[in-house]
């Protein structure tokens, strides 16, 4: 009986030692740091202070981005309206396209900097980054899809199993983690390394009509379009006409009249690659964009913003100076960061030829 006692107790000690082992062997999450570029404001939300940003969870969110599976048809996925060579926008539509071939009833804004937007989509009804996706996923005319099903196709993929145990320390596949991993793939993206930013830190300088285009826009443009985010992040009636889809913008959201026709003021970083503009994808070109605000407002709305009932008077050389300012913010370095790419599967060669 004692020998057995003793047998067992070994056996057990053993057992102890393997788990204790395991557990210390257990790989930790490998921390990133997330910069804010120099002379940046601090963003609004401290979007990673309970969703703490590592590699590991942010290669998950970049999966689950580009993972046409989190829609009904297993065709759309995030990037499918966010594409990468378009600042994270889409320019194939002027609305965002779905599943069955459906549209929905607005255009796919640029992701860069979200990190430093306190509300989300163009009537700011997201409060949180966190909680951003669920919008998309679940609308018939996106990505069309129920959570509980998403979660059972994510369950089922052992590549998945692997990388949730890698962002989180073990398997559970759920929708607070899934949503946290997208958030800090999204979070993540910075674009601060046009040649305006260079310009700012003195590494580069404007031409000549650069220059005078920079001064244009802060003459005209600058107090709705903040530096250096280009966007104060704000809600606004921009003078465009109610459009087709009876988008009433930000009213729909806190139903105060005031608030009729206001969108939230777009970023123009990389603008020129995240056409179309407006709301509802309504023009295809800056020049358009320019000329709206010259002689297409429309100034009978009660909501118009203040700052546009006086008529902003450009000829076509400011406008076209104006214009190649705006081209001085596209970031090349961002657009084409592989880090924000969809991940790249090598090819697999027959092991026969």
């Amino acid at each position: 009986m004692k020998k057995n006692t003793t047998i067992a107790s070994i056996i057990l000690s053993f057992v102890f030692i393997v788990v204790l082992s395991a557990m210390y062997d257990e790989k930790k999450p490998t921390p990133i740091k997330f910069v804010i570029p120099k002379g940046w404001p601090k963003p609004a939300k401290n979007i990673f202070a309970k969703n703490k940003l590592t590699e590991e969870g942010f290669q998950l969110g970049r999966k689950l981005f580009y993972d046409g599976n989190l829609s009904k048809d297993g065709q759309v996925s995030c990037g499918s309206c966010h594409q990468p060579f378009a600042a994270f926008s889409n320019y194939d539509h002027d609305f965002s396209h779905g599943v069955n071939n459906t549209f929905s009833f607005r255009n796919a804004p640029s992701l860069a900097n979200v990190a430093w937007m306190d509300v989300m989509h163009w009537d700011g009804a997201i409060n949180h980054l966190e909680v951003q996706p669920l919008a998309p996923i679940t609308d018939p005319n996106e990505m069309g899809e129920n959570l509980d099903s998403v979660l059972l196709k994510l369950q089922k993929d052992t590549s998945y199993i692997r990388m949730f145990k890698a962002a989180f320390g073990d398997p559970l596949i759920n929708s607070q983690r899934m949503l946290k991993a997208i958030a800090q793939f999204v979070g993540s993206m910075v674009s601060s390394n046009s040649k305006y930013d260079r310009v700012m830190r003195e590494e580069d300088t404007f031409k000549g009509y650069e220059l005078r285009g920079y001064n244009t826009f802060k003459t005209h443009c600058a107090s709705c379009h903040k530096e250096p985010l280009f966007t104060d992040n704000s809600f606004r009636n921009n003078g465009m006409p109610l459009n087709k889809k009876k988008d009433l913008g930000r009213f729909a959201v806190t139903g105060v009249k005031e608030d009729s026709l206001k969108f939230k003021v777009p970023t123009l970083r990389n603008v020129q690659v995240s056409f179309p503009y407006m709301h509802d994808g309504h023009f295809f070109s800056l020049f358009k964009v320019m000329d709206h605000y010259i002689n297409g407002i429309d100034t009978t709305k009660a909501s118009l913003d203040p700052s546009l009932r006086k008529k902003i008077n450009l000829n076509n050389k400011e406008k076209t100076e104006l214009i190649y300012f705006l081209y001085t913010l596209t970031d090349s370095s961002f657009i084409k960061n592989p880090r924000f790419a969809p991940e790249f599967i090598p090819e697999i060669k027959n092991p026969h030829h």
